[in-house]
């Protein structure tokens, strides 16, 4: 998807692949969101997204792929918060724009030594979180 322009959504509208997965996302009660945190905050191609995928389409309500869903976020990152104050803007974006965040996340800190060979959390409390995710996720983490 091209940068949001409101100006480009003027002349050109939805963007194809912005409406493809605005479509995606209106069929589904919620997602998972799992992001990288990039300077404290998100990435902007998360951001850009969520600004093209939260524009009103012909006869749409608005926010439709938003608004009543339920979302679960999480992250993993080389750093010590585990991508922690990344997830605090993504919860705030999604939360004004009407979509439940689930108050349990998961942030893996040290990523790259946090994982056994066979996928699963070296650390047995991190695993154990995990495992409290509610039933629409069973096999995260």
């Amino acid at each position: 998807m091209p940068l949001y322009d409101g100006d480009l959504e003027r002349q050109d509208g939805l963007p194809q692949n912005a409406r493809k997965l605005k479509d995606l996302m209106i069929t589904h009660q919620g997602f998972l969101i799992s992001s990288p945190e990039y300077n404290s905050s998100i990435p902007g191609v998360l951001k850009n997204t969520i600004d093209w995928t939260s524009r009103q389409y012909q006869g749409e309500d608005s926010l439709a792929c938003f608004k009543g869903k339920v979302a679960a976020i999480m992250s993993a990152s080389p750093g010590g918060l585990g991508g922690l104050r990344g997830l605090v803007h993504v919860r705030v974006i999604l939360e004004n724009i009407g979509v439940l965040v689930i108050p349990e996340q998961i942030a893996i800190s040290k990523a790259h030594e946090a994982f056994n060979t066979d996928g699963t959390l070296k650390d047995k409390n991190k695993r154990n979180k995990s495992k409290r995710l509610p039933p629409i996720f069973p096999n995260c983490c």
